[in-house]
């Protein structure tokens, strides 16, 4: 290698790979290795027996706390220059004497919450927002949980302040009504407050409900909750303040009743959230069907695609799908080479429910 290496530059390389039987590959890695070049010392630099008083100095009782700079300063003003500042520095690091001197929070690394439901019941999210008052600095709070699978908000309430113990009252009495058996269900919410008190903690813990938090700083490990929000903030019938809590929970009494009852969900095939909590799919599915084969034998040329099918939801919901859990069907996809053109992670669902498309109303 040092003789193709040495005569490369004359022949080229083509022809000195040939001759000596490397690759190209191996002479380009090899012309790539740095040579240290050690250097003699400055004329500039410290003696050692320079560098030994400016150290014994740095670690004096006297300036053991101080900073190299603080230090230059004093000895200045004691009329005395040993060393700059960023050679007391230089001195320091190579002595591995630099470090963070203050209490820096070393925070753990969060575990990536994925929940899946496959009926309803199995998996809410729950989220507090504020609304808007009579006055700038008055400020009403609504909590709400929904049921990931169904979309349904299976509970609300709305109060003046946000607090553990209001949040403990809620979550039982939703609980209550729903009639969940202790160890079904999985309750994900963010980090806030209320969500993290010890009062909603010994609850659930009591009741056998498991409970499941969003990372920190993580929007999207809780998007159902944040759609249904953005859902209710951008529907056209929103006052955006209310002058009153009675009058504000008059209008969340007719809204979740129209969202529940009348709203069809893009994330649940079309249909509301009421019917597929209740069960009702297949019975509401059946009735669209007939209806899209009347229309199919009335006028086939019309379905360029083919006789339509009706749409029905997705038979698990997921916060945070597992990536092997899209990645595969993909992966056996593109082997077994199905369809006319290559899939994509949209023909699968999403990876993420964070997506608008997928939780939105």
């Amino acid at each position: 290698m040092t003789a193709a290496l040495g005569i490369a530059p004359e022949v080229g390389v083509e022809a000195v790979c040939a001759a000596f039987n490397v690759t190209r590959a191996t002479v380009y890695r090899r012309r790539k290795v740095r040579v240290v070049v050690v250097r003699a010392p400055s004329w500039r630099a410290l003696s050692t027996d320079e560098r030994l008083k400016v150290l014994r100095v740095l670690y004096d009782p006297r300036f053991v706390d101080a900073s190299p700079g603080e230090v230059h300063a004093t000895l200045l003003d004691e009329g005395l220059h040993m060393a700059s500042v960023s050679t007391m520095y230089r001195i320091l690091r190579a002595q591995r004497a630099t470090r963070e001197r203050r209490a820096v929070a070393r925070h753990p690394a969060y575990k990536r919450p994925e929940l899946v439901a496959t009926a309803p019941n199995q998996v809410w999210s729950w989220d507090i927002t504020k609304i808007r008052g009579p006055d700038r600095r008055v400020w009403f709070h609504l909590y709400v949980i929904l049921d990931i699978f169904s979309r349904k908000v299976v509970g609300w309430m709305l109060a003046p302040h946000e607090s553990g113990s209001l949040a403990e009252q809620f979550i039982a009495e939703t609980l209550a009504k729903e009639g969940i058996v202790a160890g079904t269900l999985t309750l994900h919410s963010d980090r806030g407050t209320s969500m993290r008190s010890k009062t909603v903690a010994e609850l659930l813990a009591d009741i056998g409900v498991t409970k499941s938090h969003s990372r920190p700083r993580t929007s999207n490990d809780n998007p159902f909750s944040e759609a249904q929000f953005k859902t209710l903030k951008y529907c056209p019938f929103f006052p955006g303040s209310f002058a009153s809590v009675v009058e504000a929970r008059e209008f969340f009494r007719l809204f979740f009743a129209w969202y529940n009852e009348e709203h069809h969900h893009s994330g649940i095939a079309m249909m509301t959230p009421a019917t597929v909590h209740g069960g009702h799919v297949e019975k509401v599915r059946t009735v669209r069907q007939d209806a899209l084969d009347i229309a199919w034998k009335a006028h086939p040329e019309r379905f360029v695609n083919g006789q339509p099918t009706a749409s029905t939801p997705p038979p698990q919901v997921w916060i945070n799908r597992p990536i092997h859990e899209v990645a595969l069907p993909v992966l056996n996809a593109l082997a077994a080479g199905v369809g006319p053109r290559t899939p994509t992670l949209r023909d699968y669902g999403p990876v993420s429910e964070g997506h608008p498309e997928g939780v939105g109303g």
